[in-house]
C-alpha cells in the first residue's frame, strides 16, 4: 500500500484547526500546529509533503511563515486557508508560493478537492521524474542520433 500524504495544518484558532484536522485524518497523516513557530519547529522534525495556513496569527503571519516554508524546502506545497480572504491576500500568498487560496469558512467538498489534487499532481511529477531517469539510464546524454 502506498505511504500516506502527511499534512500540516497550521491556524491559531482550535476551531478550524480540529476540522481540518477530522476532514483530513481518515486519508492523510495529519499534523497540527496553533502558531507559526510550532509549524516551523515541526518541519524541522518531519517530512511534510503539504501545508495548510492560516494567514492571521499572533507571532510570525501566515506570510512569513509561506516564506520560511520555501526557504526550508521548495517541494513542500501550501494551501492558504484564510478569513482574509481577499484578492490582494491571495496574489502576494500565490507569489510567495502558496499553491492555492482558499477563503473561510471552508466547504469540506472544496478541501477534499484542493487537498486531492495537489497530491495527484506529486504522484505525477514523481512518475514523470522516475520515467526521466529511466530514460537517462537507457540512453547516455552523450549519445549522438544518426543525422
Amino acid at each position: 500500500m502506498a505511504e500516506k500524504g502527511k499534512i500540516l495544518v497550521v491556524d491559531d484558532e482550535m476551531g478550524p484547526r480540529e476540522a481540518l484536522r477530522l476532514i483530513l485524518k481518515p486519508i492523510y497523516e495529519v499534523y497540527t500546529a496553533a502558531n507559526g513557530q510550532e509549524a516551523l519547529d515541526l518541519l524541522q522534525k518531519e517530512e511534510i509533503d503539504l501545508v495548510t495556513l492560516d494567514l492571521k496569527m499572533p507571532g510570525l503571519s501566515g506570510f512569513d511563515v509561506l516564506k520560511e516554508i520555501k526557504k526550508l524546502d521548495k517541494k513542500i506545497d501550501v494551501i492558504v486557508i484564510t478569513g482574509q480572504g481577499s484578492l490582494p491576500n491571495a496574489k502576494e500568498a500565490i507569489h510567495y508560493g502558496a499553491g492555492d487560496f482558499i477563503s473561510k469558512p471552508f466547504n469540506v467538498a472544496d478541501i477534499i478537492s484542493v487537498v486531492s489534487k495537489v497530491f495527484e499532481r506529486r504522484r505525477y511529477t514523481a512518475r514523470l521524474n522516475e520515467l526521466i531517469k529511466k530514460i537517462k539510464e537507457l540512453r547516455p546524454a552523450d549519445e549522438i542520433l544518426p543525422g
